[in-house]
């Protein structure tokens, strides 16, 4: 009986999301007077991997402002303590923002996806984001050809229209001289036939 309740119990915390092992936050009062930390520490008790999947999770909760803020906020800790880690949370808030370029991603975990001496979970993290961003520029790279094929088949057929709406007028005005020597004809005919 008493091994079923310890199995409940940590099936409860599991499900939670281990929220039985986060740190105490600090008091609303101090955190709202200065600006939001970057969310770096790993909760205790949770794997690198974990760690980072929570991250995520945060990140994509946020509006584009509170991303972009995040990013700068995991910069400036990120310079203050290089660590893969620190690169990867970057990294993954520049995947999650819109806006981010492709190439300033795959600049922070490049060099995280090859270096052999980092953490497993840590390499696949930075693998899995090469991945996304490499993507995303294929995306991009595929949506700017085929607006650049839409708006050139929108030019031909506007020339096309015009060439059209052109000819139509010529064959207009045409129809006009048509007419106007038939009844120029056709006066000349009825001056030259005598009177009875």
């Amino acid at each position: 009986m008493r091994w079923h309740s310890l199995a409940v119990f940590l099936a409860c915390a599991a499900l939670t999301g281990c929220s039985l092992f986060e740190r105490p936050t600090e008091p609303a009062a101090a955190t709202a007077a200065s600006d939001p930390p970057a969310i770096l520490a790993p909760l205790v008790g949770r794997s690198t991997a974990q760690d980072l999947m929570a991250y995520l999770g945060k990140l994509r909760t946020m509006s584009e402002s509170a991303l972009a803020a995040e990013t700068t906020r995991q910069r400036a800790a990120a310079q203050k303590q290089p660590s893969d880690v620190a690169k990867l949370k970057v990294a993954m808030a520049m995947v999650v923002a819109p806006q981010a370029e492709e190439a300033d991603i795959l600049a922070m975990v490049d060099p995280i996806a090859r270096k052999e001496s980092a953490e497993a979970e840590v390499r696949a993290m930075a693998s899995f984001l090469q991945g996304v961003a490499v993507e995303r520029r294929r995306l991009k790279e595929s949506a700017a050809t085929a607006g650049a094929r839409l708006r050139d088949e929108r030019r031909a057929r506007e020339t096309e229209k015009q060439r059209a709406e052109a000819m139509q007028e010529r064959a207009a005005q045409l129809q006009q001289k048509l007419d106007a020597l038939t009844d120029l004809e056709k006066s000349l005919s009825d001056r030259q036939s005598p009177p009875r």
